[in-house]
């Protein structure tokens, strides 16, 4: 039922490319001169070109990344943290900093996959698969070491299961046949470690990167389980944390007793998932799912050491 309500609030919203007015928010640390002197560490030739709207608006480097984790909610975090009036997101996962072909391209490359947006706006974009890929860190610390981070988890079981299926279902719609998830998570009779999904929900790990070039207090980490039961509060935390103004409220949020899950409010129009989010996780093995759940216990104690709070994880 969790990856359920998970996959339900991922809500598809068309995003303006080019605002129609100015938002304020005199918290955003990135400004226009800054963002030109990122471009200049690692334009070449200095040859960048700033896009700039008729309007005013212009498109900018990110000042915030959502990195991960990936099925731990980051579509519903950014649509959510997308009601904020001050808050310009990028449409698509980008995929700058852990792909080299994106990479090579540079910053002017980055900057143009991002939206039109005012000085005062905090550009977002969210690409998961950051937070467990190992050259990212560095590289985000390289552009930006000011650079706020929002990390949402989720229980580490449950990510695998919703790793897999995701997963699963890609395949089946281009008519693949994909293995079970049991030949996956066993191998010769144990728990197959060394499965990808497992890794990726060693949070810790992944952690201790990030945490080699970003201080604790540059990284908010999301709950992702409590954003299902009841995202409110959660997203106030976010709010507070990127020192925007609090502009989204309670009543952007109503729980959909026909869908069962939480979807959004904003002026007066409602939306909810895409059909592709939400689906049902494959039956396991109750003893198999207990062997996962055992083996994340010790990972997940050192994530809960390492980070200074704990999960209502298994």
């Amino acid at each position: 039922m969790a990856a359920f309500l998970l996959g339900a609030v991922l809500l598809i919203v068309q995003p303006q490319i080019v605002p129609s007015r100015p938002a304020i928010n005199s918290n955003a640390e990135t400004s226009q001169s800054v963002q030109r002197e990122l471009l200049k560490k690692t334009s070449q030739k200095n040859d960048f070109k700033e896009n700039i709207h008729s309007n005013g608006s212009c498109q900018q480097l990110p000042q915030t990344i959502i990195i991960g984790v990936r099925k731990g909610g980051t579509r519903a975090l950014l649509e959510m943290l997308s009601l904020h009036p001050d808050i310009a997101a990028a449409e698509s996962e980008v995929h700058f900093f852990d792909w080299e072909d994106h990479y090579r391209n540079g910053l002017q490359w980055y900057m143009n996959q991002m939206p039109f947006s005012y000085p005062h706006q905090i550009t977002v974009e969210k690409t998961p698969a950051y937070f467990t890929s190992p050259k990212v860190p560095e590289r985000v610390y390289s552009m930006n070491q000011s650079m706020r981070l929002l990390l949402i988890l989720r229980d580490p079981s449950e990510r695998v299961l919703s790793d897999y299926t995701q997963v699963f279902y890609n395949h089946m719609q281009k008519h693949k046949p994909y293995p079970s998830i049991e030949q996956f998570l066993i191998k010769n009779g144990e728990l197959n470690v060394d499965y990808k999904a497992i890794n990726r929900s060693l949070y810790y790990i992944h952690m201790q990167n990030w945490l080699k070039y970003f201080p604790l207090d540059h990284i908010h980490i999301v709950d992702g389980d409590r954003l299902i039961k009841d995202p409110f509060p959660e997203i106030e935390k976010v709010e507070r944390f990127l020192k925007l103004s609090p502009q989204i409220n309670a009543s952007n949020f109503y729980f959909n007793k026909t869908k069962g899950f939480y979807c959004l409010r904003d002026s007066g129009r409602e939306r909810c998932l895409h059909e592709s989010k939400g689906r049902a996780h494959p039956q396991v093995d109750t003893r198999l799912l207990e062997k996962l759940q055992e083996y994340f216990h010790e990972p997940n104690k050192k994530f809960f050491e390492l980070v200074g709070r704990t999960f209502d994880w298994h």
